[in-house]
């Protein structure tokens, strides 16, 4: 089928408890691997890629794979943006045929964020194109992405509140704890403010930088309005892992029909057990 929108996943997911995983699309061997993992639940999926990933590939190739892959697939795939640097990135996405985007104004002071989101929902709304925003700010490392952990910022629930209602965003991602790339210990995430800020948005939340955190955790921010979850370090490891392992044993080897599969093989199980952990 053709690429969807993430609209009506993320308030299925919201509203019955579960969530759609959305994953980092760094290459073809990732792409299929993803669908792959997803067929094999019988999931929805988000294949999500930020601006450095679409320039690296190249915006034709990088769309092509995204329409070829859900036409293909047996479950509802989107394509998402994450953490849009501008009002052009997110215009360039729309334009490509992108089917979600996020504007990441975070970093903004709170009136400048408000303008840049209500300028891109105004944008995207009349295509009927989803957009997610980031209030607060969620520390760590993604992409071309840095924030300092120690600058970040938890999110004021009853900013929230008005965040939404200011901009008319379909999602919000939140900071309530969680931080882009590795951790080096498990997080400590906030669930009463993470609950306070469902009930001040009533819209689907997002749970940034997922990667290493325990399923006890992600699963119950599920109770609490988390619709979208986003993983793209532990894909990344993995598939570099498997690579290094492919290598030393095989260190002759240079074809990439065989050096890939161990690691696309082992994407797919990933992807396959992130899934299962954020169904109901």
């Amino acid at each position: 089928m053709p690429l969807v929108t993430t609209k009506e996943m993320l308030k299925d997911a919201r509203d019955n408890h579960y969530a759609i995983g959305a994953f980092g699309a760094h290459n073809l061997e990732i792409i299929k691997s993803i669908i792959a993992g997803a067929e094999s639940v019988g999931a929805p999926v988000i294949l999500q890629t930020t601006s450095s990933t679409y320039k690296y590939v190249g915006m034709p190739y990088m769309i092509a794979m995204a329409k070829a892959a859900a036409e293909q697939a047996k479950v509802p795939v989107a394509l998402h943006l994450d953490h849009g640097e501008s009002f052009n990135v997110v215009m360039e996405c729309l334009r490509a045929g992108y089917t979600s985007v996020m504007i990441d104004g975070s970093t903004l002071p709170y009136e400048e964020n408000v303008m840049l989101v209500k300028r891109v929902v105004e944008a995207a709304r009349p295509i009927g194109i989803p957009v997610e925003a980031e209030l607060g700010t969620i520390g760590g490392v993604e992409d071309d992405l840095v924030v300092d952990e120690n600058m970040a910022a938890f999110t004021d629930p009853l900013l929230a509140g008005e965040f939404v209602r200011a901009t008319g965003i379909d999602s919000l991602a939140p900071a309530f704890g969680t931080a882009h790339g590795n951790y080096k210990q498990e997080p400590d995430l906030q669930f009463d403010l993470l609950s306070k800020i469902q009930d001040e948005t009533s819209i689907p939340l997002v749970m940034h930088g997922a990667s290493g955190v325990s399923e006890e955790s992600v699963r119950k921010a599920l109770q609490y309005g988390v619709a979208k979850v986003n993983f793209s370090t532990e894909l990344k490891d993995l598939f570099a892992d498997e690579l290094r392992s492919y290598f030393i044993e095989n260190p002759n080897e240079n074809d990439p029909r065989k050096y890939f599969l161990p690691a696309r093989e082992a994407l797919i199980d990933l992807v396959k057990k992130k899934i299962e952990m954020l169904q109901r």
